[in-house]
């Protein structure tokens, strides 16, 4: 694993993008190649599932550290991430107690590493994987030259069993350096890592071949079997442009550009294309068993189409989709029942076609896209008039100034705000680049301003990463009556973590080490004294809160020194906010 650890060593040390490329490319080329795909695959996004369960890991940390389990718990709440905190504790090469003949010679690389010693623990009973994790940090320490090698060793195989090894290396950047090497254009190695670094897919030599093969048009024109397409993304809404100028001289005539409601749903490709049907999260998750019922679009559209959409929920009868809360409900559930699916109906809102009858259409212009895109949905909802299938509609304004005010409607669709898509633009990898011209950024999302509520700090607990030892993770409550003769009482309704300054996290930190009235392990309870106006998407009914309600993308908007807890917002004044 040495030499993946070099490369991480590098990559966090030079933050210059020609530096990290050039990091990447001697990666791959000074690796052995089953090696060399491993990291690659984690590199690019890729995640195992977990092979062991969590307390596991706390077992075996606890057998070879031999601390006790209060002083590691409190280790954990000050470093906060588990991987770190069992690499700080784990004893260096000097002070290992077990005998050197317990130690198993150590796996000759990373994949070796995988296929031999991690991999075969999924499943297994616990002692088992216990002792065999134990075994295997032991031989990583040992193996290293100095005791902060060891840690980073244990770090990192602590890491590879928990499957999120979260470097901080954009994927933009993985793929530039792919592309360089293998000297194809970044869109076509952005296709390639979509099966490169599927969850359900291991890497292997074979794998790194084909993703580092020469252009070839013949194999390279489209995805085969349920392989998504790399998602587009857009543009947040230039803001700072726009206050100095006007949207007709940033965005140039209205009708040059495709304008739709932007839904709060779940972004997702459907691929319908050699017998395979497959549905895909924008996090290039397979979400297929989860929504059963769009199987049936197969037998409607095509062999060969691949659409692009969103995920609603969508009552029938409905005018609008529901609260984005219970479609999320449905994830993770891999067989719901028909009670599920008649409470919670999906269907597509279909935006966009990449792929019609085994043609790639993202090179064609937007405007043909969506014309072949409506014939497509209408000849499918012609043959069976129940599909879970609509039509995104367009949204026709006669000038800026109206759609500006059809935009700030857009919750009254159900909607968070806009789409504006240049009607001449291909279907684009990734996120586009905002240049002077809007044609170099020719999706934008123009969103609503955020709901807000003024809300009291209740509960506190230490953060991640460079945040471990201060509290950062934050518990938000709204007033609600008391009991009959009693006062009234705030009740938990969002938890945030970003927002404030490193100085404002810093003050509240010091806050709330002083205010502190109890603590749950991480956790502390604190007085209910500070203020924070929070920021969010949308909120829906949720039987799963106490406060019978969830907020959407809640975070910090500002801390409101200027109010006291008494002024905060009371739990009927969100509710009022509800559609």
């Amino acid at each position: 694993m040495s030499p993946l650890l070099a490369l991480l060593q590098a990559l966090e040390g030079d933050t210059r993008q020609k530096a990290r490329v050039a990091a990447l490319r001697h990666y791959l080329r000074h690796t052995p190649a089953p090696d060399a795909a491993w990291g690659l695959y984690l590199l690019a996004g890729g995640k195992p599932r977990q092979l062991v369960p969590t307390a596991v890991l706390r077992r075996a940390a606890l057998q070879g550290s031999g601390l006790p389990d209060w002083l590691f718990e409190d280790c954990y709440a000050a470093v906060g991430d588990l991987a770190e905190t069992i690499a700080l504790v784990w004893p260096r090469p000097a002070g290992l107690q077990t005998p050197a003949e317990e130690s198993p010679a150590l796996p000759a690389g990373l994949a070796a590493c995988m296929d031999q010693c991690l991999l075969p623990l999924r499943g297994r009973p616990p002692e088992v994987q216990t002792d065999a994790l134990v075994r295997l940090w032991t031989a990583l320490a040992r193996a290293q030259a100095d005791a902060g090698q060891a840690e980073r060793a244990v770090w990192l195989a602590a890491k590879l069993v928990t499957g999120h090894l979260r470097t901080g290396v954009a994927a933009g950047l993985v793929r530039q350096a792919l592309a360089e090497e293998a000297g194809v254009p970044p869109a076509l190695m952005a296709q390639r890592l979509m099966t490169f670094a599927r969850r359900d897919h291991l890497p292997g030599t074979q794998d790194l071949a084909a993703l580092l093969a020469p252009a070839d048009p013949a194999a390279d024109t489209r995805p085969t079997g349920g392989s998504p397409y790399p998602f587009f993304l857009a543009q947040p809404w230039p803001r700072e442009r726009l206050q100095t100028a006007s949207l007709q001289e940033v965005f140039g005539p209205l009708p040059d550009w495709q304008v739709e409601w932007k839904w709060d749903g779940i972004r997702a490709q459907w691929v319908g294309r050699e017998g395979t049907v497959c549905l895909w999260s924008r996090g290039e998750e397979l979400i297929t068993p989860a929504f059963p019922e769009l199987a049936p679009l197969a037998r409607a559209l095509p062999a060969g189409t691949v659409l692009d959409g969103e995920l609603l929920v969508w009552p029938a009868g409905a005018a609008q989709p529901a609260a984005f809360n219970r479609l999320q409900q449905r994830l993770g559930r891999t067989a719901p029942g028909a009670a599920v699916q008649r409470a919670d109906p999906v269907l597509l809102m279909a935006y966009d076609l990449l792929e019609d009858a085994g043609q790639d259409c993202r090179a064609l212009p937007q405007a043909e896209r969506r014309r072949r895109l409506e014939a497509r949905v209408q000849e499918a909802l012609r043959a069976q008039p129940g599909l879970p299938l609509r039509l995104s509609p367009l949204v026709q304004a006669p000038d800026w100034a109206t759609l500006a005010r059809w935009q700030a409607q857009a919750r009254q669709q159900g909607a968070e705000g806009l789409m504006l898509k240049a009607g001449t633009a291909p279907y684009g990898v990734g996120r586009s680049r905002a240049g002077a011209s809007p044609g170099q950024a020719p999706w934008w999302k123009w969103k609503l301003d955020p709901l807000t509520v003024d809300a009291v700090l209740l509960y506190a607990q230490a953060g991640h990463g460079r945040r471990a030892n201060l509290h950062t993770d934050y518990t938000f409550g709204v007033w609600v009556p008391g009991p009959p003769g009693q006062p009234r009482q705030l009740v938990p309704v969002a938890k945030a973590y970003s927002g404030l300054t490193d100085a404002e996290v810093q003050a509240v930190d010091r806050w709330v080490r002083q205010h502190t009235q109890e603590r749950f392990g991480p956790v502390r309870r604190v007085a209910p004294v500070l203020v924070f106006e929070l920021a969010f998407e949308g909120l829906g009914p949720s039987p799963r809160h106490k406060a019978g309600l969830a907020l959407r993308f809640p975070r910090i908007l500002r801390w409101r020194q200027d109010k006291t807890a008494e002024e905060a917002d009371t739990l009927d004044s969100l509710r009022a906010l509800m559609p």
